[in-house]
């Protein structure tokens, strides 16, 4: 429910000038009545669930879920402050700060057989937003302390020779053997029947424990061999961490510091367009720094980039061009149509509302407003007619 909701309310301010859906309202009011059941509160270890010292939302109402997610929080909060929730939503943010002052990273999940993966980062963005509201410079000093640690480990554990940032785990043995039995039902085949030796099975393994960490648990992006990619996604929100780290700065009276981060800021902007950006295409796509080629599919994930400012203006026109094989009736898909050996869930003919969100919120940040309006009121129209038949999100 709460990633769909900033989407929604993102989606209604750029829909404005055109006639209201009228079924909106019905959706607006089951998110306002519904926030309270999603709230959990648990201080302290319990089983293999984390303690965390403030309530905080997970993703459905219900026994189904204990744990608060971390890319999910993003979204939730950001829902939560437009709803008039912001004390849950800095309640929120500081469960994810408490857990990198504990582990050293944001997990999965507040759930401790999720220490070997974080997730796609967005804490900073999330700091970012709660400063915005209150302005306490002491809360921010603390929190940009521990965001420099988190940044750390994405640094140390998940860099990549190109300078470029990829995903990856520490997965036991154990845990890669549970993916490649999780991988195999999510993709409708055994790959314990195809003849690949241990070592490849191994490599797989550990490769859908990174695509877990990306969120995108199952796509085509990487050929099942995600741990060999630089992802637009990611490093796009890395950008933003260093955009956000240099503001901080500023605001602490950091000088140097402020500096030192934009020139990071924009060492990270120069290789995602040396690697990642396709000059005869005039598109952007992964980096496979492994084969030192890029991917060749086209994904949403390209309008992270706009999103978090990460490419220079005149290059926004190229990735808007990746609506025309993109865009569908309900907003964007995951990845492109095209031939695929398996089914995947982050791909044609699904989309996600992380990927409806920063292609809407990147393409009004370039001043693609008509285009962002267009996607915004396609989202609106699958969310409703999916609440009118299902009386869910």
């Amino acid at each position: 429910m709460k990633k769909i909701l900033i989407v929604m309310s993102v989606a209604a301010g750029l829909a404005s000038c055109r006639p209201q859906n009228p079924d909106v309202p019905a959706v607006r009011e089951f998110i306002r009545n519904n926030w309270h059941t999603t709230v959990q509160h648990c201080t302290t270890d319990t089983a293999t669930l984390i303690g965390l010292p403030h309530p905080y939302t997970v993703p459905t109402a219900g026994a189904m879920f204990r744990e608060m997610y971390y890319w999910d929080t993003f979204f939730t909060n950001e829902g939560l402050v437009r709803d008039g929730h912001p004390e849950l939503a800095k309640g929120n943010t500081d469960n994810l700060l408490h857990m990198v002052r504990r582990f050293g990273k944001v997990y999965n999940g507040s759930r401790t057989y999720y220490e070997a993966r974080s997730q796609t980062p967005y804490l900073s963005m999330m700091v970012d937003r709660i400063y915005r509201l209150t302005g306490d410079k002491q809360w921010l000093a603390d929190a940009y302390e521990t965001l420099k640690d988190e940044y750390g480990f994405w640094m140390r554990e998940r860099l990549t020779p190109t300078g470029l940032n990829r995903y990856g785990s520490s997965a036991s043995d154990a845990l890669v053997d549970e993916f490649l039995v999780t991988g195999s039902k999510r993709l409708g085949t055994d790959l314990f029947d195809k003849g690949y030796t241990p070592e490849r099975l191994h490599k797989l393994g550990l490769d859908f424990v990174a695509e877990a960490e990306s969120g995108w648990d199952f796509n085509p992006r990487y050929d099942r061999r995600c741990t060999d990619f630089c992802p637009l996604d990611l490093n796009a929100n890395l950008f933003m961490y260093e955009v956000n780290f240099a503001r901080f700065a500023q605001e602490l009276d950091r000088t140097e510091e402020m500096r030192e981060w934009i020139a990071k800021a924009e060492l990270r902007r120069a290789r995602i367009l040396e690697y990642c950006y396709d000059p005869e295409a005039k598109q952007f796509y992964d980096y496979d720094y492994v084969n030192g080629r890029r991917s060749d599919v086209l994904s949403g994930a390209v309008f992270a980039l706009l999103y978090s400012g990460a490419v220079p203006r005149e290059y926004a026109g190229h990735i808007v061009q990746a609506l025309l094989r993109l865009e569908f009736p309900y907003g964007i898909a995951a990845c492109e149509d095209k031939p695929y050996d398996y089914p995947y869930q982050w791909s044609y003919p699904n989309t996600w509302p992380p990927v409806c969100f920063y292609t809407v919120m990147g393409l009004a940040r370039y001043g693609y407003g008509e285009e962002a309006e267009r996607i915004a009121v396609k989202w609106m129209k699958a969310v409703t007619e999916s609440f009118k038949t299902t009386g869910n999100l």
